[in-house]
């Protein structure tokens, strides 16, 4: 049987689809990514959404079997797909050009922050695959998505392997800076961390609320003590969850004065906000922090002036 994947959003390889081709690649069957022209040639087709907010596109095939958070946020592939392990052939199959390998080595998250699906779709931290298990490719780059890295029951296994094996490691998803431990900020400075183009050495942390101040303070210095660069850290901002506009800029005035690296994120769906102009101010806001050249060069203000944005 001839099987077509359909990846309708997100940027990173989708490893959902890769556990489905994997598996049918084990039952003898052929995968490809979908090619609409080619539909009448498939025995099965599968879709992944991981966005509430994106948009279907106009050939979507309506037989598919569609899955995703984007779909059904509490939604699991079937067990005997779930226990898969994603091996070099669907790679090729669906990815041939992305070079880093990718994977879980832990899901759950010990958490339960309002904005975040994760704990109730996968639950409490578990170990999950290890890390010869997800580098099955020759590269010796590997990007985690684990939700709550030091969350999970093998974290200081998992990160002695990847110093001992000398991988360049990164932890896509964010580290939970709030809680972290000298321990654990000890093996993370030993670590050969780097963001997910492999351009520059940073790892990225988190903050989200307000309230956590103090915690990230604490953390920053932690890392620092451990022998990490402050430019070496950087930030996920959430804006336009429950944060005001002036707490927005605290926070991020504060990272910058600390001179870690800063990405704002901001809640997409319209209906989180209260008004249009509110959720206009967040794209503002968004495009002068995550555009370096603008925010090293004007302030918010400034900015708000020059593109004729009234707040």
């Amino acid at each position: 049987m001839k099987v077509g994947l359909l990846q309708i959003d997100g940027k990173m390889p989708n490893l959902a689809l890769l556990q489905i081709a994997q598996y049918h690649l084990n039952q003898g069957d052929s995968v490809q990514m979908y090619v609409p022209f080619a539909r009448k040639s498939y025995g099965k087709i599968y879709a992944s959404k991981i966005f509430n907010f994106s948009n279907f596109p106009g050939w979507y095939p309506k037989d598919a079997i569609l899955g995703g958070t984007g779909v059904d946020p509490y939604g699991k592939l079937p067990e005997e797909i779930e226990k898969t392990l994603i091996q070099k052939e669907a790679w090729n199959a669906l990815y041939p050009k992305f070079e880093p390998n990718l994977g879980f080595s832990m899901k759950g998250c010990r958490f339960k922050c309002d904005f975040c699906v994760v704990p109730k779709k996968e639950g409490r931290p578990i170990g999950f695959n290890s890390v010869s298990e997800i580098m099955v490719k020759p590269s010796k780059r590997l990007i985690l998505l684990d939700n709550d890295f030091f969350g999970g029951p093998r974290w200081e296994e998992t990160i002695q392997e990847i110093i001992e094996k000398k991988i360049q490691v990164c932890f896509q998803q964010g580290l939970n800076i709030r809680i972290l431990k000298p321990k654990q900020a000890e093996y993370l400075a030993k670590a050969d961390f780097w963001n997910v183009s492999f351009k520059y050495k940073q790892v990225t942390f988190a903050w989200d609320k307000y309230k956590d101040k103090k915690l990230i303070e604490r953390g920053i210095d932690l890392c620092l003590d451990a022998g990490i660069k402050a430019y070496k850290m950087q930030f996920f901002v959430l804006i336009g969850f429950d944060t005001s506009p002036e707490e927005d800029l605290e926070r991020v005035e504060y990272l910058r004065s600390r001179g870690c690296d800063i990405f704002v994120m901001r809640m997409m769906e319209r209906e989180s906000y209260e008004t249009e102009k509110d959720f206009e101010r967040t794209k503002h806001f968004q495009r002068w922090v995550n555009r370096r050249w603008i925010f090293n060069k004007c302030t918010f203000k400034e900015y708000c002036k020059e593109v004729g944005f009234k707040e």
